[in-house]
């Protein structure tokens, strides 16, 4: 059994029109949000082995913001790939390089997120931003990760935590 967090960045600004969306930080309520869901990472015990995370400044912040909750030594990786990728994008890297992690966090964008849990799982659900997906999935080693057979063990919203 392995568990896939799935984790769309914080809320992000539009203040500096002259940034590209690539570099585009984490707005006021992103700030907020993003040490709420590494708390509740810590706090649930969902703490990952292996953060993959998009190189986009907003997904760069959150993941900072959610190593602060916690003392774990935990690997993070930042990868192009993960820049707007579609749900295919996301099962190749962790195919790749999810290795030996019984759980692997991906730090990403919408609309591909949202449709990787409707990959995995069949169902789809609304992901704002920082919202947190954990879906298990009945495989041994990442290489064998597919869509189809995951389940929804979790979703948490920023706004619906203390």
């Amino acid at each position: 059994m392995r568990t896939l967090l799935i984790l769309r960045h914080a809320k992000s600004s539009w203040e500096d029109r002259t940034l590209s969306d690539h570099d585009r930080p984490l707005n006021e309520r992103g700030e907020r949000d993003a040490p709420r869901m590494g708390r509740l990472l810590h706090d649930d015990n969902l703490w990952p082995d292996l953060i993959l995370c998009s190189t986009a400044t907003r997904a760069r912040r959150t993941t900072e913001l959610l190593l602060q909750a916690d003392d774990h030594e935990t690997e993070v990786r930042y990868l192009s790939k993960l820049y707007l990728a579609e749900p295919e994008d996301y099962v190749d890297v962790v195919r790749r390089v999810g290795g030996e992690a019984e759980s692997v966090l991906l730090v990403g964008h919408n609309p591909g997120l949202e449709m990787l849990v409707q990959l995995l799982t069949g169902d789809w659900h609304r992901l704002p931003t920082a919202a947190l997906a954990c879906v298990t999935l009945p495989i041994d080693v990442w290489k064998a990760l597919e869509s189809g057979g995951g389940e929804l063990a979790g979703l948490w919203l920023p706004r619906e935590l203390e």
